[in-house]
């Protein structure tokens, strides 16, 4: 099903793109409630990329739920989980535990397979060490993941590893994802490879064309996997210039109603994971109806 809402920025950002610098500072902007612990930094592996951030939520009782979230960048080294840190606050301030996880990336040793190896190795840390670090807060059934741009992909992609074949990266998962929201993600790989999307993003991330991994693209591309077995809420601007809002609009449309887009007017990349927009608000509005 298709949800279209309008959406008017709060801030004026004079171009489609906003620079880094400007992105990271969004991290002050958020202060931790009264109770809201400091993120707790847990390894999954030896790389130095392969780590998480846990950010619970006051009290010591269960949580609602918890927040895989997953930061974006096409892949690429020079970006890193800091885009997510202040979501992950905000999300904590919310009720909910979050789980920011880093991953190797092209550049930095990642790429087909490492990539996709070290998220599906950081979403099951949940079931052992981030669980005993929560001290048994957090509810294993209630886990949804939510990420921006390639972490969007990365997010229907956990979303889909239950329906994985045996023996390729991420079967047999651990802790099977409640569902995902997309944040304006790339989530057919192949179109996104046809049209430069990224500009060789997707190339770089599994080694070729599509017509040269076919059977890559067949196992990571999300739109490939559907259907899911769970829901997925896509969010995405009009205005978006990095990632064009034709991916989440091929991606629903194919899922039908498992799937739905919330359509941002005028809306950039990166407004929707800026915690001070409306944007950024709907993303959590899709979390949090994930959960009900």
């Amino acid at each position: 099903m298709t949800r279209r809402s309008v959406f008017r920025h709060a801030l004026h950002l004079g171009a489609a793109v906003l620079a880094l610098p400007a992105l990271t500072a969004c991290a002050a902007a958020v202060a931790p409630a009264p109770g809201v612990a400091e993120p707790r930094r847990l390894p999954y592996g030896g790389h130095p990329s392969q780590f998480g951030e846990l950010t619970l939520p006051a009290g010591d009782g269960p949580v609602r739920g918890v927040v895989v979230v997953i930061h974006g960048g096409f892949w690429r080294q020079q970006y890193g989980l800091e885009l997510g840190r202040p979501l992950a606050t905000d999300l904590a301030n919310a009720g909910l535990a979050a789980w920011n996880i880093e991953y190797r990336r092209v550049g930095g040793d990642g790429g087909w397979t490492a990539t996709f190896d070290d998220v599906a190795a950081a979403v099951d840390l949940l079931a052992g060490p981030v669980q005993e670090a929560a001290g048994g807060r957090l509810p294993l059934d209630r886990v949804v993941a939510l990420g921006h741009s390639a972490g969007g992909h990365l997010a229907a992609w956990l979303a889909a590893r239950p329906g994985l074949p045996a023996g390729v990266p991420g079967a047999a998962p651990v802790v099977r994802l409640h569902g995902a929201v997309s944040q304006a993600g790339v989530l057919d790989l192949v179109d996104g490879a046809e049209r430069s999307v990224g500009a060789g993003a997707m190339q770089d991330l599994l080694g070729g064309e599509p017509t040269a991994v076919s059977e890559r693209y067949a196992i990571a591309s999300p739109i490939a996997r559907l259907p899911l077995g769970v829901r997925v809420i896509c969010v995405h601007g009009t205005a978006d210039r990095n990632v064009p809002i034709r991916q989440s609009e091929r991606f629903v449309a194919a899922a039908g109603s498992a799937a739905e887009l919330i359509t941002l007017d005028g809306v950039d990349h990166f407004a929707v994971i800026d915690p001070s927009t409306p944007a950024w608000a709907a993303c959590r509005d899709g979390v949090e109806r994930l959960l009900v």
